[in-house]
């Protein structure tokens, strides 16, 4: 009998695995995969990833500069060795994230990806490979409209809102990556007295809206549902373009013979009831008062730049401890 699994990949979406543990990844065989600096820092827990942690290391001790300047270079090293790895078992693409701190500085999150896509290269991996993952603020958007005219494509993560959504793919963004588990979570808590089953899971919701929008209106932008709490969320999502799944969900999926149907369609976006198209090109203010009026976007966005950037802060303080 057919696994869950197998049969979501029948529907047409590309699983993705989302891990730094890429020990476990090949056994589910995905397309592509992410991470982030929570997903790295809880792989670098782990013994059999300390040899990584050595490369950094000492590539950081081959560079001029001083221990600030080395700790910044033994992190990046760190995530593209993290990411090289990865890609010599997947056959597609690795995101690789730049510093969440960066999320509202155009140029310096502009001069950060180029840098760890020349750090690839130095490695032998060809940009074409690499998905430079960005937050998706309004600085993050436009630096990756930037940056996808240079051909270094982009995924702009932490997206929980219809405003990220529609601005990312007038950037003309590779892909996005909107959350469903961490949406779902802001509701819980926010709004208890709701009811979130199934397909009136909001974050299956959100995601369902960005992908008809895209489908209605001609964009190209990938869309990969991210961030799940159950695989009934999944379930509701098959044939979603991505889906970026958890190790532990991907083993639920694996061992269960589920019925996989598939929801989401291109054809079928296009026949669903129409969603205005809107724009925010050149309207800086226009965009930033929609996001902040969708207070689950606003709160999670913040929070999960917040997240990953005190986890980045973390693997800053145990690479320093090594360089002194």
């Amino acid at each position: 009998m057919t696994n869950s699994l197998d049969l979501l990949k029948q529907t047409g979406t590309v699983v993705v695995t989302d891990s730094g543990d890429f020990e476990s990844i090949d056994q589910y065989k995905p397309q592509d995969a992410t991470t982030n600096p929570s997903l790295i820092l809880a792989a670098t827990k782990k013994p059999n990833y300390a040899k990584l942690i050595d490369v950094a290391i000492d590539y950081a001790k081959s560079q001029k500069g001083d221990t600030t300047a080395k700790v910044e270079m033994a992190l990046d090293r760190l995530l593209v060795e993290f990411g090289r790895k990865i890609l010599d078992i997947i056959p597609g693409r690795v995101s690789t994230e730049v510093d969440a701190s960066l999320s509202f500085n155009k140029e310096a999150t502009k001069a950060k990806a180029r840098e760890i896509i020349a750090l690839y290269k130095e490695n032998g991996v060809h940009k074409d490979r690499i998905l430079i993952k960005i937050a998706s603020t309004w600085e993050g958007i436009q630096a990756a409209k930037d940056l996808e005219a240079e051909g270094i494509h982009c995924n702009l993560t932490l997206l929980f809102g219809f405003a990220q959504a529609v601005a990312c793919a007038e950037a003309g963004v590779t892909l996005v990556s909107p959350f469903v588990g961490r949406i779902l979570d802001w509701y819980k808590k926010n709004q208890p007295e709701g009811s979130y089953e199934a397909e009136r899971d909001p974050g299956v919701q959100s995601v369902q809206k960005i992908y008809n929008y895209y489908k209605q209106h001609g964009y190209n932008t990938i869309v990969m549902g991210a961030s799940f709490r159950t695989t009934d969320e999944i379930k509701f999502l098959a044939g979603c373009d991505f889906l970026t799944v958890a190790p532990a969900l991907l083993e639920q999926l694996k061992n269960s013979e589920e019925k996989m149907d598939r929801k989401l369609d291109p054809e079928t976006a296009k026949s669903a009831e129409q969603i205005p198209k809107t724009s925010y090109i050149n309207d800086e203010a226009k965009f930033r008062w929609e996001l902040f009026d969708e207070a689950v976007a606003h709160d999670k966005l913040h929070e999960g730049i917040r997240g990953f950037a005190r986890d980045a802060l973390t693997l800053r303080g145990n690479l320093r401890e090594r360089l002194e």
